[in-house]
């Protein structure tokens, strides 16, 4: 009889402790899920023994933690100001009209990482932002970084020799084979960019410049800094945001006097979404109307976005400020209200 109920009380015991300590199935914390990645398509990963070429392979080195990331094609830019075989060996009085013109008309999403130390590279190194082919700039949760491709016949000693010099704030890692200088990219074997389902889809080739980001826009900074309650209570009272579908991320891609923007396939708000563009407060220093012209184009099917730019500055201005009415989140963030004090 004390067998069988000692038994019995272990049974019971086994039962209870598991409720008493980690409670049950049902209520413990789930991790979260390991995000399911892709196969990076051959054309697009960055071979260790040749150089790299589309601008898009920048996403195979990019960590997949990525929150925002801008790759401008400087080969595109100069093609279509008239300046397409401009090098760090042209005559300087080309080399300053293209920059000139590139200051008015280009659609650059970064200034050139090689610009700021423009006379001391070229003097001492023979090198400049004109040997750069392409530019990818980033921002993940553990810092910013970049990749950068040359022109296919620079040495790389150059690059090698101005990354080393203490007198130059060029840094990075050179990647002479590939024809890159990268930092904070991804170390092999961890999850790229490109891994990541859905975010090719957004990309498409030979454009100008391109701009990912992987979120929506919070209400506050689609509006902007001039914007207040009474801004956003209009817009609400005109359509309400909260009914939009969420939006994990998006590009928005130049090619010249053209905008595209991609929010993914299938998406059912996509004409909501363009409306809001007419319906947005017109704010602060530059608006919408001073940045771009004509009706914008949506195209559910494949989650487009056309935009005509009217002025290159400031279209490219607004996109960086994340003032961007069509990826905008379906939740309200709440505006502070003036106290007067």
């Amino acid at each position: 009889m004390r067998s069988r109920l000692g038994i019995l009380l272990v049974l019971l015991l086994g039962l209870l402790l598991p409720l008493g300590c980690g409670g049950s199935p049902e209520t413990r914390p789930k991790a979260d899920p390991e995000p399911t990645l892709i196969a990076v398509p051959q054309d697009l990963q960055v071979e260790p023994d040749r150089p790299a070429t589309d601008p898009r392979q920048a996403l195979a080195l990019i960590p997949a933690d990525a929150t925002e990331v801008t790759i401008t094609d400087w080969r595109e830019m100069r093609d279509r100001l008239g300046y397409p075989r401009l090098t760090s060996d042209s005559l300087m009085t080309d080399r300053i009209a293209f920059w000139e013109r590139a200051r008015r008309e280009g659609l650059a999403l970064a200034e050139g990482l090689l610009r700021p130390e423009a006379s001391r590279l070229w003097l001492d190194y023979d090198l400049s932002q004109d040997d750069v082919q392409w530019e990818a700039r980033f921002r993940t949760p553990a810092g910013s970084g970049f990749v950068l491709l040359f022109r296919r016949d620079l040495d790389m000693a150059r690059v090698r020799r101005a990354v080393t010099d203490p007198a130059t704030k060029l840094r990075g890692e050179v990647l002479a084979q590939q024809h890159l200088l990268v930092d904070g990219v991804a170390d092999e074997g961890d999850p790229v960019l490109a891994s990541v389902p859905g975010i090719l889809d957004l990309y498409e080739p030979d454009v100008e410049s391109s701009y990912l980001r992987t979120s929506c826009v919070p209400t506050d900074e689609a509006l902007g800094d001039d914007a207040t309650v009474e801004d956003l209570d209009a817009l609400l009272a005109k359509q309400d945001i909260r009914f939009l579908r969420p939006l994990e991320a998006f590009t928005v891609s130049f090619s010249g006097p053209v905008a595209t923007a991609r929010l993914g396939a299938g998406r059912t708000d996509l004409h909501d979404r363009v409306a809001l563009i007419d319906l947005w407060p017109q704010l602060g220093p530059v608006t919408w109307a001073d940045a771009f012209q004509g009706m914008p184009v949506g195209d559910s099917t494949d989650g487009r976005v056309g935009l005509q730019v009217r002025n290159p500055a400031a279209a490219v201005g607004l996109v960086l400020a994340g003032r961007l009415p069509f990826a905008v989140c379906n939740e309200v963030v709440p505006m502070a209200v003036p106290t007067g004090l």
